[in-house]
């Protein structure tokens, strides 16, 4: 399981070290993709394919269906760990989620999540403030 929250850097091309704890996780390949947020997102092999097979699962007849499965397939990029635990971010991903040199990865339960760090601090401090008043409309209040 993914946990955690985590602060590196991008090097000049594009190379991001994966935290220590997640590598064992990541060792048999794993796949990038857009996220939702202007976030990217980090399957292992294993959850991508579940993953895919749910999005492949969607109507080819539904015009908002379509155009998910294609931004998300076609940003897709598989990457293995290299000897330092980093993978290949590539460029056209660090555009879409405006990835500078800061990146912050985020445990997700089954995924991961990079972030600008600017971004994630943002996106953090609303997440924040909607948890905190967030019991009654998910009705979760009794079992955290």
């Amino acid at each position: 399981m993914f946990l955690g929250e985590y602060e590196h850097a991008l090097d000049d091309k594009g190379r991001l070290v994966m935290p220590r704890k997640y590598r064992d996780l990541l060792d048999g390949g794993c796949v990038v993709t857009k996220g939702q947020d202007s976030c990217l997102v980090v399957f292992t092999m294993e959850r991508w394919n579940e993953e895919a097979a749910r999005v492949s699962a969607l109507p080819r007849t539904d015009r908002t269906a379509r155009s998910f499965r294609r931004s998300f397939f076609a940003g897709a990029a598989d990457q293995t760990l290299d000897k330092q635990g980093r993978i290949q971010v590539p460029e056209k991903l660090r555009e879409y989620a405006g990835l500078g040199k800061d990146v912050t990865i985020v445990g997700n339960a089954d995924y991961i999540e990079l972030w600008s760090t600017s971004a994630w601090d943002r996106a953090l401090a609303e997440a924040d403030d909607f948890y905190a008043d967030i019991d009654d409309a998910l009705n979760v209040g009794d079992g955290i």
